[in-house]
Parts: structure tokens; C-alpha cells; sequence
């Protein structure tokens, strides 16, 4: 799909969460020092929750793995600790799990992930759109510092928007004239949601 081929690689193609990942902000310097600890993502869908644990993984030349609350479970977490720690001994390579709607465990399956995220087997990022304060085990959320994704702004959508019409992973050549009000009106609908 599209939105797959024009996810950004880096964080300069990122576009919005600047409180975040701008010039001289925290999450910025953590990824760029590579000094990440375990994060829990917390934003409405289609902030870029993913696609931001995406370029961590590839800013930090670290393993990315993706696991699904939703499709996945406990046991495939001893699998991906187990290749984690081979990747780590082998490879000198740190492992990202990125844990996609991790509300959708309960507090004793969030659990499992502790041993791991507390030894560093693992970091862990958590994306959730509920309230991590509730939804997020304790002490997991201890060991993790939450970072607020906001739905991108009319502005940002539309310079999306362009970017999926002129690049290359995109659509470009297709629509050889761009009408700005249709893609005003496009991006005031999409509500925040990329």
C-alpha cells in the first residue's frame, strides 16, 4: 500500500510531533545518542506512533520487531527474547520490540515483558491510544517513560499529501497539476489521522 511505501525512513521525512522529535528535544537526543530506554507511544491512530519506533530502529541500527497485541502472544515473546539475546551476543545489536496496542494485554501479560525490559534484553516500545496510566502495568510503566503523540496538525497532512503526489514511492508523474483546495479539504478531513 502506499501509506507503507511513503512511510518515513528518517527523522527528518517525519512530519509533525516537533515537541518531540524537533531540533534539540529530548526524544531527538535520546535517538540520536542511541541512549533510548523502554518507551510507551501514546497518541490517537495515524500519529505515526510505528512509523517513529521504525526510524528509531533503523537510527540506532538496532533490530526491529514488531509485535501485535492483538494477533500475537505470550509465547512468542520467549522466541523473540531468545533471537534478541543471540543478536545482542553475535551481533552486538540491540533489539526494538515494538508492542503495537499494548493495552490490549491484560496487566498480568504486560508482566511477561518485565524480566526482559529490567535485564535489557529488550527495549520496549509500547503505542497505545488509551491513557497508559491505566491502562499500562505499573511497573512496566516505571521502567518506561511515556511520550505524547498529538494528531498532526491540517498543515502537516497537506504537506503529506504533496509528498505522496511528487515522490517516488508515491504517485509521482500521475497528477501532473495539484488542486490546493482539494488537498486543503483532503487534509481537514483526514482529522489528524496521517
Amino acid at each position: 500500500p502506499m501509506a507503507e511505501r511513503m512511510r518515513p525512513r528518517t527523522l527528518e521525512e517525519m512530519v509533525g510531533q516537533q515537541h518531540l522529535i524537533g531540533k534539540d528535544k529530548v526524544l531527538r537526543r535520546l535517538i540520536e545518542t542511541d541512549r533510548l530506554s523502554s518507551v510507551i507511544f501514546w497518541g490517537p491512530p495515524g500519529t505515526g506512533k510505528t512509523t517513529l519506533a521504525q526510524v528509531i530502529a533503523g537510527a540506532t541500527r538496532s533490530r526491529f520487531v514488531f509485535f501485535s497485541a492483538v494477533l500475537q502472544g505470550i509465547k512468542e515473546i520467549r522466541e523473540i527474547v531468545q533471537n534478541a539475546r543471540e543478536e545482542r551476543a553475535y551481533h552486538d545489536r540491540k533489539t526494538l520490540l515494538f508492542v503495537d496496542e499494548i493495552h490490549r494485554f491484560n496487566k498480568a501479560q504486560q508482566d511477561a515483558f518485565l524480566p526482559y525490559v529490567e535485564k535489557g534484553d529488550i527495549t520496549l516500545i509500547g503505542a497505545t491510544t488509551e491513557n497508559p496510566s491505566f491502562e499500562v502495568n505499573s511497573a512496566l510503566l516505571s521502567r518506561s517513560r511515556v511520550f505524547v503523540l498529538h494528531p498532526l496538525e491540517t498543515p502537516d497532512i497537506e504537506q503529506l499529501l504533496e509528498l505522496a503526489l511528487t515522490d517516488t514511492r508515491g504517485l509521482s508523474g500521475t497528477f501532473p497539476e495539484t488542486d490546493r483546495e482539494a488537498l486543503a479539504f483532503l487534509a481537514e478531513q483526514a482529522q489528524g489521522d496521517a
